[in-house]
């Protein structure tokens, strides 16, 4: 495993998306096109992609294209089709979920096994290294010493999540949105039945407190343990959020730059792209879209991952209410709340209610609407306006260093350029040899003249002016040639960025398990002649081929109820603890039952009833 160069790697919804992810610091972004893709809501058509894998390449960004649904047999031909447009306008990677695609004739592209595969054993991840992906997207549920382990036995590449959206099941296994509506995450169309409010009973009907968001999350925010995570190996660390706005990936990326760069300074080790990041903001987590924070249990303590009062952002804590007046309040320590900032707080029934502040003064706070504030209110910051306004305008510019040096030909100046890269290039240009009347004067021109790159990519941190005799030389010639040397890099640059081969490696290697039942996920023929060719005896058809699901596990799930809610018995392996029922607002029924061990290692399975 190569770990010279370390990958921050953000989501792309829409090309502003990508464009702030970039600018703010990322070393790769991943994007969806407009079919395929496990976020159907965050489409994009195929010159979209290519502005963005234009913009991206000049920095030595990678882009990545996710088509990462399941296929019915008559969209392999579609996908086969838009596979290689995406290849042919530059894409740097495909991340899939449907093994039926290694069965076409696919460009050789790099292939991502998408966490959509569950990549949860050293043994699936050694098979897909085995027919030919270059990285594997390890499932969310793995501790430091699992990843560790699958690191000790592998040379695939190892990209995690480290901050975003959770979703409850382990990613690829959940068929609740698909069993009570239809819609299938595995085709991207999930309904988030994870975040709907429901009644918790248990098996005789007893109502177990108000109704909540049982099966919400908090957000996961790993920024603690970056470096303990590139000691078990990963090598590329990923932001979700292709649903998020610019401004949240802007700020999410900038802050992920910013602690990966100190780490990787400390260690002597690389980014994988180029260029300086001059940021217009303080970025900080806590102000954009969030629940609260889990590890998800990364180092297999039990934690409180579940986010129950609400599956909205609750943003910041500012502080607690001390006084209520007629038309404001008082908190109970210093703030720094804004007119125009977005505040919510909950109610003494656990609802998330909301408001603007109208007005500030001092300690007094002056929101639009007092409804049910009362001393003891905790006050959250769900919008910061000045933050927010500088995130909307360009929140970074992002520039590469370069050192220049101007000489003289026979017959005029030559400039050369040499960027952070080490990659050069030579302008000339004829011209008379003027000595000039002041040199100093004349010297002190020809730099400023030279180092201003405006809005170019460039930024220059040394002149070196490599003259026998200063001479004078008109502004109007030492733009020309600034000028024509950006553009005489830039070329260069991308004539020499680096392309990773890669490639489907056709071979009977067996799969792990010789029995697929539906969570296999086999929707298409060719799915099936691929895990046939590895070995797989039994395969069941996927959930959307139509299966009846009564009866049968929607969700397989890290998360255990029972545990958030200090219901746990002290149940031992072999000895669970008894269902409980789930009945959401359309009155479906779910049965959650639980598998009772050591903390960290249970978790549930949902069940529709």
């Amino acid at each position: 495993m190569n770990k010279s160069k370390i990958e921050l790697l953000s989501p792309a919804g829409n090309l502003p998306a990508a464009i702030a992810a970039i600018r703010c610091g990322a070393d790769a972004v991943y994007i969806g096109p407009s079919r395929f893709s496990a976020r159907e809501a965050a489409a994009n058509s195929i010159d979209d992609i290519a502005r963005v894998i234009d913009f991206a390449h000049l920095y030595f960004v990678r882009v990545y294209a996710a088509v990462n649904t399941l296929l019915y047999d008559h969209e392999l031909p579609i996908a086969e089709k838009l596979i290689h447009s995406l290849y042919n306008r530059g894409i740097d990677g495909l991340i899939i979920q449907d093994p039926g695609l290694l069965e076409l004739d696919l460009p050789p592209i790099p292939l991502i096994a998408s966490t959509q595969m569950h990549n949860d054993t050293l043994e699936k991840v050694q098979f897909l290294e085995a027919v030919g992906f270059s990285r594997a997207i390890l499932a969310r549920e793995l501790t430091l010493d699992q990843i560790a382990n699958i690191r000790r036995h592998t040379s695939i590449e190892l990209e995690c999540f480290v901050h975003g959206a959770l979703c409850v099941s382990m990613s690829g296994q959940c068929y609740a949105s698909y069993a009570l509506g239809g819609r299938s995450g595995n085709r991207g169309q999930c309904a988030q039945p994870c975040r709907k409010l429901y009644r918790l009973t248990n098996q005789q009907g007893q109502t177990l407190g108000p109704d909540r968001y049982y099966l919400s999350l908090k957000d996961l925010n790993l920024a603690q343990y970056l470096g303990d995570l590139l000691d078990a190996g990963i090598t590329s660390f990923k932001i979700e959020g292709r649903l998020k706005n610019p401004e949240y990936v802007a700020n999410i990326t900038a802050y992920y730059r910013r602690q990966l760069d100190d780490i990787l300074l400390r260690r002597n080790l690389r980014k994988a792209s180029s260029g300086n990041i001059l940021l217009g903001f303080s970025p900080h987590p806590a102000k954009t879209f969030n629940r609260g924070f889990t590890d998800y249990g990364l180092t297999n303590s039990p934690s409180q991952m579940g986010s129950l009062d609400t599956p909205k952002s609750v943003g910041e804590k500012i502080g607690t209410v001390r006084r209520i007046a007629r038309n404001y309040f008082e908190l109970d320590n210093p703030h720094d709340l804004h007119n125009a900032d977005g505040i919510c707080f909950f109610d003494p029934h656990h609802h998330l209610l909301g408001t603007v502040i109208n007005g500030v003064d001092g300690a007094k706070v002056y929101p639009q609407k007092m409804v049910a504030l009362t001393p003891g209110t905790k006050i959250f910051r769900n919008y910061d306006h000045p933050f927010h306004k500088q995130l909307k305008t360009i929140p970074a510019q992002r520039k590469i260093t370069l050192r220049m040096r101007l000489y003289e030909i026979p017959q005029g100046i030559a400039l050369e350029g040499i960027d952070e890269d080490g990659l050069s290039a030579t302008v000339t240009v004829e011209h008379p040899k003027e000595p000039a009347k002041n040199p100093d004067a004349a010297r002190r021109n020809i730099t400023q003249q030279l180092q201003k790159l405006g809005q170019t990519l460039f930024i220059c941190t040394a002149v070196t002016l490599d003259l026998q005799t200063i001479c004078f030389f008109p502004v109007s010639l030492l733009n020309r040639l600034r000028n024509d040397l950006t553009e005489a890099l830039l070329k260069v640059r991308l004539q020499n960025r680096s392309l990773q081969p890669g490639g489907v490696i056709k071979n009977n290697v067996p799969y792990p398990l010789s029995v697929l039942d539906f969570r296999g996920n086999v929707l298409n023929d060719r799915a099936r002649a691929f895990y046939r060719r590895h070995g797989v005896t039994k395969i069941d058809p996927a959930a959307e081929s139509g299966l009846d699901l009564n009866g049968q596990p929607l969700m397989h799930t890290k998360f255990c109820l029972r545990r958030q809610l200090n219901l746990c018995p002290g149940s031992h392996p072999g000895q669970p603890a008894a269902p409980l029922i789930l009945t959401d607002q359309e009155n479906h029924r779910l049965e959650l039952r639980f598998r009772c061990g050591p903390c960290g290692s249970c978790g549930m399975d949902l069940f529709l009833k």
